[in-house]
């Protein structure tokens, strides 16, 4: 089968100049790079369009917001409607996931300019004899234009029009029927179609709000020393399901290459006991469609899909485009690869450090096509056997324009698919992944610590451009990073780190049970583990003293019964001070609210894992339309406590080692 590799481009309107069209069309928002990558929403949700719409002079104009699932015909359409100043907006509910396109058009409506006309001149007690006749003319057009019923109306109308001056034909003529017939046949020989059709994807509800869990299935052998299989995963599911995650994300589970395989600690030198990187993919038994023999058969693992299916949790693999000097794929497609001069291929290498375990594809292969055909085809496979969850290892270092097609080829063809680009680089080629097909992206959030740079951080991600196009996934560790902040080991400090990815984005996760259990021990002078699970397997006591899973299952269900946590765009900062006009740096509170304005949450951490921290807060009342002094209560859903506060201004404080954080149901009077 022939495969198309055109990226997509802004499709133009194919319409003769007419200078007759006189409605400008500009400003249109959102659009992403001139329309050359789509929107994104959530199923459900609302799509919201404005655009500069004028004409010259002081006539009348309709304008419309026009949407279909791409590859339709039929336009539906959503009548504007002007906030001032020239500016339009409509909305509409976005259905099922796939890729749509939307437009905005407008024309000059010359019978609502004349009808606006005509009570002007009224009430300055003028003769409209001629307007009226005027006015008989263009119904008699829109009678032509009409459909049977509304044509047999319009017709009434024009005679009515016709009699003169008298009270009759201007009751007539400023009558609701007339007004209403003729905007159902309305006046679009002169649209003007804005120059572009946008994109709009749409994505699966757990891309706007889901809760991941990595593991790393050769860890979980209930035998000591022995390798887990995926059927010792299954009995992880309840588990997992009750802390309340709903997203499993499993490293690369391929076999693992044993030429310059990695030991301990990312040693050189493999022991004979050491089960190597799972991530340098690839050996004789198999590649990227291959699953490592001691996890189990391919059976196994579509047994265990199913079984978490059953449990509401959707599983993720790891997607890492690298092989071992022992994948299939060196001796059968040399020409993907890059080869030295001495006859040996390119391992990776990020100086001074040699990753001789894997070696990078090569993107400016000669066999490029069949490179990206292959590579878009693992991902299909793995769909076959029931994954829609993709995270993507070092997506930033493979071509852009491989991401491109092939995420949109695939989601072609399985609009409900996701991916999660693990690209901890620079905000540029993190936004270019978002707009060339990423569901998710990993974020900076691990590295913003204080106050200032949380707010600062979640200001640009939810009110810039970002927000259109870049969903984020916040993660407090993964089996790479063990932040400083972590490495104290204070058990506070990992509950606050977790509230706030739990309520600040609507999509985080963490590394497990790492995180649970508080691990913190770094390799020295890194922000790694000791012990890294990528180079050995592990054995865990899930129930370890000081481990904080109840807390995370209780932050869970909050999150699960509050939709104003489902979301992650609609987050306003509060002010809180130590005093009357000195912010405090250590309190931290936001406030995010539901769609429907019913739910609304007023979080607040204490940054200060150590001491207890108090503060006067200031709730905004006027976000709601409330006076300032309005008296309200507040649940807090994490001690289930209620409070009653008077006015704007609340004392709040946090013993970190109680708790470290309220989270507080707002409860505005009726």
């Amino acid at each position: 089968m022939k495969q198309e590799f055109a990226l997509p481009a802004p499709i133009r309107q194919d319409r003769p100049f007419d200078g007759r069209r006189r409605v400008v069309i500009d400003r249109v928002f959102p659009e992403i790079d001139g329309g050359r990558f789509p929107v994104k929403r959530t199923e459900g949700d609302r799509m919201t369009v404005e655009a500069d719409i004028f004409t010259d002079g002081a006539d009348t104009i309709v304008a419309e917001l026009l949407y279909r699932l791409k590859g339709e015909t039929a336009w539906s359409v959503v009548p504007m409607t002007h906030l001032g100043n020239d500016r339009w907006t409509a909305s509409f509910e976005v259905g099922k996931p796939g890729m749509y396109e939307y437009t905005v058009q407008g024309w000059v409506d010359h019978f609502e300019t004349w009808r606006t006309g005509l009570q002007k001149k009224l009430d300055a007690g003028q003769d409209v004899s001629l307007d009226l006749r005027i006015g008989a003319t263009l119904v008699e057009l829109g009678a032509a234009r009409a459909a049977d019923d509304d044509a047999g109306t319009l017709h009434h109308y024009v005679g009515l029009l016709t009699v003169g001056a008298s009270e009759a034909a201007v009751e007539a003529a400023l009558s609701e029927g007339l007004a209403a017939a003729m905007r159902r046949a309305p006046e679009k020989a002169m649209v003007t179609l804005y120059e572009k059709i946008l994109l709009l994807q749409i994505d699966q509800k757990k891309a706007g709000f889901s809760t991941w869990y990595e593991l790393f299935p050769r860890s979980w052998s209930e035998e000591p020393g022995k390798h887990g299989t995926f059927r010792d995963c299954m009995n992880l599911l309840p588990r997992i399901a009750l802390m309340g995650f709903d997203v499993i994300y499993l490293p690369p589970i391929h076999p693992i290459g044993v030429t310059k395989r990695k030991g301990k600690n990312n040693a050189l030198v493999a022991g004979p006991e050491d089960p190597g990187s799972c991530w340098a993919i690839g050996g004789a038994d198999g590649g990227h469609t291959s699953v490592h023999p001691e996890l189990g058969t391919m059976a196994d693992f579509e047994a265990f899909v199913q079984e978490a299916e059953k449990h509401s949790i959707s599983v993720a693999l790891d997607i890492a485009f690298q092989c071992s000097p022992d994948h299939p794929w060196v001796k059968e497609h040399p020409q993907w690869f890059r080869w030295r001069p001495d006859g040996t291929v390119q391992f990776a290498e990020n100086p001074p450090k040699r990753y001789e375990d894997i070696l990078p594809i090569d993107f400016e292969s000669e066999d490029w096509q069949n490179l990206w055909i292959a590579l878009r085809d693992v991902f299909l496979f793995w769909i076959g056997k029931g994954v829609k969850i993709f995270r993507v290892d070092n997506p930033h270092t493979k071509a852009f324009g491989f991401w491109e097609w092939a995420l949109g080829s695939i989601r072609e063809e399985h609009p409900e698919t996701m991916f999660l680009a693990e690209a901890f680089t620079r905000p540029k080629l993190m936004a270019r992944l978002a707009k060339g097909g990423y569901t998710h992206s990993y974020t900076y959030f691990t590295w913003r610590n204080t106050k200032h740079e949380l707010q600062e951080y979640l200001t640009e991600l939810t009110q810039t451009e970002l927000r259109e196009y870049m969903r984020p996934n916040f993660w407090p560790n993964t089996p790479d990073i063990l932040h400083e902040e972590l490495q104290g080991g204070s058990r506070a400090k990992f509950i606050i780190r977790f509230i706030l990815a739990a309520t600040l984005s609507s999509n985080y996760g963490m590394y497990g049970p790492a995180y649970e259990l508080c691990e913190n021990v770094p390799y020295p002078g890194k922000e790694e583990y000791i012990d890294s699970e990528k180079y050995e397997i592990k054995q865990w006591d899930l129930d370890r003293p000081g481990n904080i899973r109840s807390e995370i299952a209780m932050v869970n269900r909050i999150r699960h019964n509050n939709p104003a946590l489902q979301q992650t765009n609609d987050i306003t900062f509060v002010k809180i001070d130590v005093s009357q006009g000195q912010e405090h740096d250590q309190l931290m509170g936001y406030v995010k609210c539901s769609s429907d304005g019913a739910n609304i949450i007023l979080t607040v951490v204490t940054l200060d894992d150590h001491n207890t921290r108090g503060g006067w807060l200031r709730f905004p009342l006027e976000k709601f339309g409330r006076p300032h002094t309005e008296r309200f209560t507040v649940e807090d859903l994490i001690s289930g406590r209620t409070y009653e506060w008077n006015g704007e201004w609340n004392y709040v404080e946090l013993n970190p080692h109680i708790m470290p954080a309220h989270i507080f149901r707002v409860n505005l009077p009726l």
